[in-house]
């Protein structure tokens, strides 16, 4: 299965013609639903850029009866995205001491992002799932933030060897996402971005609208 991986040059030379949009609370006015799994003290996981919360608003409208998003993660504070990519290719480093530094940050950004480039430090990603209208998470084939070597692939967004059923519930949330202008990353079925630098290049627009995000209006960069 080929994929633009997030460590690929031509991502991170897209342009950003910042917006200026600010981070907003998708907690407030009770209308999505998430989940604390990635709960900080900040909060900073229950925030996106207004825009990309306006769009994810307009995919919830969009999915058959019955069925609603699950918000997992949206704004990764920079220090935190540093972390989990170190974290995670420290794991890969271990086990394939063999692969050259270019070979292991590509395979690390099949799971985390570079730092530099990081949608969820935009403000512009969102990682989320499926669930009943009683909260009930459908069968989307693994668990949110499953990565490559627990899943054995199945990650990815059109794995080989899904059930029909997960099958069927990863089209229904790539129908109503890529219907309000998002942009899946393939390796992860939950990431799903608009603005940001993978989404410009995915999409053909020669800029991106979001740069790094802060919680702080006074401390944007």
């Amino acid at each position: 299965m080929s994929v633009v991986l997030m460590s690929d040059p031509r991502i991170a030379a897209i342009p950003v013609v910042e917006n200026g949009e600010p981070l907003a609370d998708a907690r407030a006015g009770g209308h999505l639903l998430l989940d604390d799994r990635r709960s900080d003290p900040a909060c900073a996981f229950a925030h996106l850029r207004s825009g990309v919360l306006h769009r994810l608003l307009h995919a919830e409208s969009l999915l058959p009866d019955g069925l609603r998003l699950l918000v997992v993660e949206g704004f990764r504070p920079p220090t935190l995205q540093q972390r989990y990519f170190e974290e995670y290719a420290a794991e890969l480093r271990a086990a394939r001491a063999d692969w050259s530094t270019e070979e292991l940050r590509a395979k690390t950004s099949r799971y985390v992002s570079p730092p530099e480039i990081a949608p969820h430090s935009a403000g512009a990603a969102v990682d989320l799932t499926l669930v009943t209208v009683d909260g009930t998470e459908l069968d989307m084939g693994t668990r949110v933030n499953a990565s490559p070597e627990e899943s054995a692939g199945a990650c990815y967004t059109l794995a080989d060897g899904l059930s029909h059923q997960a099958r069927l519930h990863r089209a229904t949330l790539s129908r109503a996402l890529s219907a309000a202008g998002f942009a899946n990353y393939p390796t992860e079925w939950w990431h799903w971005s608009f603005g940001d630098r993978y989404w410009a290049l995915m999409t053909g627009e020669p800029a991106a609208l979001y740069g790094p995000a802060s919680q702080h209006p006074t401390d944007r960069s």
